[in-house]
């Protein structure tokens, strides 16, 4: 009776074993087909977009993709046939815009490499970190940077980052060039953002990658506020309103 119970035990193990095996071999080669048909999808869409491509990934939609590119997210098709631009809601869900989702991830992971180069004004006590995407010839930045000590107060860490909405060429993306390159960056900014002038300066400087980094977010104006999960504000906040949104 133990011999055969032994037996029994050991045919039982046997077969567990068989089928966890199995089962792995199973996922691992459904993992590579999955791999397979989303770089398929990476080429078909590279091909029809003509962009770079960070990432690619499905959705809840059966054959949509989200491709994540250098000009924000589009919507895809597998053959690339058919791209949308917009946002993905989920209905069932309180309507979460899951492009947002995917953007405010995006953005928060992007931000590392650039904090060495952002201009900050950090709160004594902090409590929030805002990143500002600024221009120096904008109004409601001007305004937002002279109310700076309410919003420190408040707890608010401002980091600056430099978008000159013209692009290259006007004014003021020069004046913010010169800013980055300043000994002194706050006294500079301070400055600028009073309507002062100050003097040319030149050197290796981050301007231009903050400006295309800020195109990738979907800043289309400034300020441009990316609040500390991610999100994307367009446009002035005072700042209890800011906090308000924070909290």
């Amino acid at each position: 009776m133990k011999v055969l119970n032994a037996m029994a035990f050991l045919i039982v193990a046997s077969l567990c074993i068989a089928i966890s095996l199995a089962v792995s071999a199973e996922e691992k080669l459904s993992k590579e087909a999955d791999a397979s048909h989303l770089n398929s999808v990476k080429l078909a869409v590279t091909e029809t977009l003509g962009l770079r491509i960070d990432s690619i990934q499905k959705t809840p939609i059966s054959d949509l993709f989200e491709v994540m590119t250098e000009r924000g997210i589009f919507y895809t098709t597998a053959d690339a046939k058919y791209i949308v631009r917009g946002s993905l809601f989920d209905a069932t869900n309180g309507f979460e815009d899951l492009t947002e989702v995917s953007m405010g991830k995006m953005r928060l992971a992007k931000m590392i490499g650039y904090e060495p180069s952002m201009i900050v004004y950090k709160a004594k006590n902090e409590k929030h970190q805002v990143t500002v995407f600024t221009d120096v010839d904008c109004g409601y930045c001007r305004k937002m940077h002279r109310e700076m000590s309410q919003y420190n107060a408040l707890g608010i860490t401002v980091r600056y980052m430099a978008f000159p909405r013209g692009g290259e060429g006007y004014p003021a993306w020069t004046a913010m060039q010169s800013l980055w390159c300043s000994d002194d960056q706050h006294k500079a900014m301070d400055e600028l953002k009073a309507g002062a002038k100050i003097a040319q300066n030149s050197c290796e400087n981050q301007v231009p990658q903050h400006y295309q980094l800020g195109v990738e977010f979907g800043v289309n104006a400034t300020p441009s506020i990316v609040l500390d999960n991610g999100s994307l504000l367009v446009g002035y906040r005072p700042p209890q309103e800011l906090l308000n949104i924070l909290q």
